[in-house]
């Protein structure tokens, strides 16, 4: 799933692409829009929320789209062909003289009014990579609820919006906590959420994602997708396994060595 440094980037991207001139093509193909049509409505922004964006247009209205697993707005120069997959995965296409944004294998695309954006973004966590950013309640929300697991904390958007998989094993082995500690017992839960807004920000202007300090594309992260392989650090062999409620387990990263397992405090 994109994390919120690529649905940053795709906001930037949308917002050049058509922001300040009216649309001259709308179709939104999903059943609960299909006599939507934007046509002749100047967008004025596309911003992003998380992992949410949000293209709003003249007359009070914004489109909100979430790329879930596999989604993606794809921009392209008129004439040029559509290159994101076959047609039958399109959503939608919005377009100006100079631009056409399309949107493949949206799992969300909704219209509301811009006035009422909360009702789809407002549960959301402070985003590391928006103008909300506010350190003291990020660290308030991921504190919630002492007992459960930092790996389940980082993956739930109500404590930071913005944060996945890549980010939550990474966070994890930088900061050499397992990620199935209490977050209660967290040493240092500023150090996580200055670390988390620290690495989007880095990263929302890059295509690769790296958390290394090491560009070469099989140096860029510390543990996510090398199970089986050496720690960067010790030399152990990366471990993965599935985290979560059951039936909605998320894969997890992790060295045993440089990370290990929470212990009872009791002991």
């Amino acid at each position: 799933m994109p994390e919120g440094d690529t649905v940053w980037r795709t906001a930037r991207q949308l917002d050049r692409a058509l922001s300040g001139q009216p649309l001259t093509r709308c179709e939104l193909r999903v059943p609960a829009l299909a006599t939507a049509d934007l046509t002749g409505r100047r967008v004025l922004a596309t911003v992003s929320r998380g992992k949410h964006l949000l293209t709003r247009v003249e007359g009070g209205l914004t489109l909100h789209s979430h790329l879930g697993m596999d989604g993606s707005w794809r921009i392209h120069a008129p004439g040029e062909r559509w290159r994101g997959g076959p047609g039958h995965w399109i959503r939608a296409v919005l377009a100006n003289s100079a631009r056409t944004a399309v949107g493949y294998r949206l799992p969300v695309l909704e219209l509301v009014r811009t006035d009422g954006e909360a009702a789809v973004v407002g549960h959301l966590g402070p985003d590391p990579l928006g103008p909300d950013w506010d350190p003291e309640e990020a660290r308030r929300r991921l504190l919630a609820d002492p007992g459960r697991a930092v790996g389940d904390a980082l993956l739930d958007q109500r404590s930071l919006a913005g944060l996945g998989n890549v980010y939550k094993s990474e966070l994890c082995f930088m900061l050499r906590v397992s990620p199935w500690l209490p977050v209660g017992r967290l040493p240092a839960p500023d150090r996580l959420t200055a670390l988390a807004r620290k690495l989007l920000e880095l990263n929302k202007d890059r295509t690769a994602r790296i958390t290394t300090a090491d560009p070469r594309p099989e140096h860029r992260l510390w543990v996510y997708g090398r199970a089986g392989r050496a720690c960067r650090r010790c030399g152990t062999q990366v471990r993965v396994a599935g985290q979560g409620p059951a039936g909605q387990e998320r894969p997890t990263y992790w060295c045993p060595r440089c990370q290990p397992p929470p212990t009872d405090p009791a002991r």
